[in-house]
């Protein structure tokens, strides 16, 4: 038995590598998608940088408010996101890679996690969750073209 559970989600994005990438950058863009359905966020701190930190409050439509705390381990611009989430929910990392391909470009996640009970319970659950991230971004990219503030979701 492996000591880690690996989810991988990834989706090819009919936009440039660099509007796909924007969309996690610019923290109102990212607020305005991230986390599954029915999530609204509000992002108090965005440190995109190695060492950084991003602090988002994500509010579920039943009016429940989860803490989420990351660190940036390293970025490199239009390309490559390595973070750590933090307690309380769950410790693990989310490595993004941005790639162009001939249609656009595809946005690679995979989250590494311990290997724990409550852990492998979560895996179904994430990845469908992760699958609805990439739905409301695929939503925010239809609604804007880079240059306009979002529309709302």
């Amino acid at each position: 038995m492996t000591k880690s559970i690996e989810i991988i989600n990834d989706r090819l994005f009919p936009v440039a590598r660099q509007t796909l990438f924007s969309a996690f950058a610019d923290p109102e863009k990212l607020a305005a998608w991230w986390g599954p359905e029915g999530f609204t966020n509000h992002i108090s701190s965005f440190d995109l940088k190695p060492g950084g930190h991003w602090l988002i409050t994500m509010t579920a439509d039943n009016g429940t408010d989860f803490h989420n705390r990351w660190t940036f381990e390293d970025v490199v611009e239009g390309r490559m996101v390595l973070m750590t989430h933090h307690e309380p929910v769950h410790v693990f990392t989310l490595e993004m890679r941005f790639a162009d391909e001939d249609d656009g470009a595809r946005l690679s996640w995979r989250m590494v996690f311990d290997r724990t009970d409550q852990n492998q319970a979560m895996e179904k659950f994430l990845h469908a969750a992760n699958e609805q991230n990439f739905d409301r971004l695929q939503r925010l990219l239809d609604r804007t073209d880079g240059s306009r503030p979002p529309l709302p979701l």
